[in-house]
């Protein structure tokens, strides 16, 4: 991502503001993800088949009471303009915007990129009927697997094995959302992902899970696995997904 100048930085950040604890400053939506089903029989490394009933995982959107993650909170829809002066940001080129809100969110608990407006449009067509995928999430000497889930403009995960254990009592790990106000007069989508537990998910982990998750929609080669995960379930098989991440099979 494009670097700008001290000073531009410096004058940038007063575009973008914390979100304050007030409900007054949010634009109240009834916005949330339905229950949806997965398909029967989708293997994973430890078992046959993932329950027929996906997690009803409520709104979305976060904001946060306090200034770093720390456990799950209540969540309320967060619009942009609660974020970032839009009048402002207006007169800014896609750089000089892409640059503040990747270091608006260092060091905050939660996750900043951009993407071209192109790049989104693709994502968004190809989740339309490939929502669900699974992927390892390698820890020293294994993988834990998630569970992701792709209704734009969200992404959501949770753990696999948390997801079966506790059904639709599991509470997402991780969410992203896509701000497309400038996609149309920018070429630019802006990023945001919000850990719910950081003792379940570093911002290391996060970033990597969001870079991830996209090249699996992107690329067209991985994405065949996403396709083959929803679509062919009976043919996929978890090892090529850790072939695809150069990740050895256990």
């Amino acid at each position: 991502m494009l670097r700008v100048s001290r000073i531009v930085a410096l004058s940038g950040s007063s575009l973008l503001a914390h979100a304050s604890s007030s409900s007054s400053s949010l634009v109240k939506r009834s916005q949330s993800f339905t229950t949806l089903s997965v398909p029967p029989n989708l293997e994973n490394p430890q078992e046959k088949a993932i329950p027929g009933e996906f997690v009803k995982w409520g709104s979305l959107g976060f904001f946060r009471t306090s200034r770093f993650a720390s456990g799950f909170t209540p969540l309320e829809p967060k619009p942009l303009d609660s974020i970032m002066d839009m009048d402002r940001a207006k007169d800014r080129s896609a750089e000089d915007l892409s640059s503040i809100w990747d270091d608006y969110h260092l060091g905050r608990g939660h996750i900043g990129a951009s993407m071209k407006a192109n790049l989104y449009h693709l994502l968004e067509q190809r989740a339309a009927g490939c929502q669900y995928f699974v992927i390892p999430l390698w820890r020293g000497t294994g993988y834990t697997t998630m569970f992701v889930q792709v209704q734009m403009p969200h992404i959501l995960f949770t753990g696999l094995e948390d997801y079966k254990a506790r059904g639709t009592q599991a509470s997402p790990y991780y969410t992203i959302t896509y701000y497309k106000e400038f996609a149309e007069t920018k070429d630019l989508v802006l990023i945001r992902g919000d850990v719910v537990f950081t003792s379940n998910l570093s911002d290391s982990e996060a970033k990597w899970l969001l870079e991830t998750t996209q090249s699996f929609y992107l690329n067209d080669v991985r994405y065949k696995l996403v396709e083959r995960f929803n679509k062919e379930t009976r043919d996929f098989e978890f090892n090529d997904v850790l072939r695809a991440l150069d990740m050895p099979i256990l």
